[in-house]
């Protein structure tokens, strides 16, 4: 699985209060992938909003067999895995078990989504949440309530509506770096995806949050054309994605 290594960014750690006498404040640290390029931290104004932990799909075309598949996007629901961040009195997960997580996800719980008729892991895109909305329930973690939605809008653009926190992001990507040999490669066998940063696309439509980052990825990357085909394939995969504003 994923190192638990992590870095601790002292500046803008969220730290939950606890009055005195009490357990101490837990401080929340971005994973890191350790041992090489890591994702650039975030701002020194931010401080962490939510952490959410996403199950869905990622979405790929194949114009013929011998293209490289194109990305086209990502369909998932999101959790609020806040309360789970290990050290959270009660509530909080074993460091092993957070790191996991995803995985737990990804192989143990059936995609929250619409499914489209004739396809293995596709969701209906015109439709692919269903309402009302569930809360996760997944053998091997505990419950954690409905947080939003993450998908791509008509001009290819990352949206995340998160109307239980009262949060959502309009971003672009500006970094990215390839998770770990460790990442679980996901039901299909292909890879685990990129970690990410994004940052508010400065359209006016995000509301709380400056910048997303997808790290902890398990599954989602593309089968080469040549074994998928041509056409569209969607590949499941699980992460965390932490909130900053």
């Amino acid at each position: 699985m994923v190192s638990t290594t992590t870095f601790l960014f002292a500046a803008l750690a969220a730290v939950v209060s606890a009055a005195p006498g009490c357990a101490p404040p837990v401080t929340f640290t971005l994973p890191k992938i350790g041992g090489g390029t890591e994702l650039v931290a975030p701002a020194a104004n931010l401080v962490l909003k939510k952490i959410a932990i996403g199950h869905g799909i990622q979405n790929y075309t194949c114009g013929t067999t011998t293209d490289d598949a194109k990305a086209t996007g990502a369909v998932a629901v999101l959790y609020d895995a806040t309360g789970l961040y290990p050290g959270t009195k009660k509530t909080g997960l074993k460091q092993r078990e957070w790191d996991s997580a995803p995985s737990t996800l990804l192989w143990h719980s059936p995609l929250p989504l619409n499914k489209l008729v004739g396809s293995k892991y596709g969701a209906d895109l015109a439709n692919p949440f269903p309402d009302p909305a569930a809360d996760l329930s997944c053998p091997g973690l505990p419950a954690a309530k409905y947080m939003g939605h993450h998908f791509f809008d008509s001009q290819g653009t990352p949206v995340f509506e998160l109307p239980a926190v009262g949060l959502a992001a309009v971003v672009g990507k500006v970094d990215g770096i390839t998770a770990p040999a460790s990442a679980d490669k996901g039901i299909i066998d292909t890879g685990a995806v990129a970690w990410l940063q994004l940052d508010d696309n400065l359209s006016g439509k995000s509301k709380g949050v400056t910048s997303v980052y997808r790290v902890v990825t398990a599954g989602g990357a593309a089968q080469p054309c040549s074994v998928a085909g041509a056409g569209v394939q969607s590949v499941p995969y699980a992460t965390y994605y932490w909130f900053f504003g």
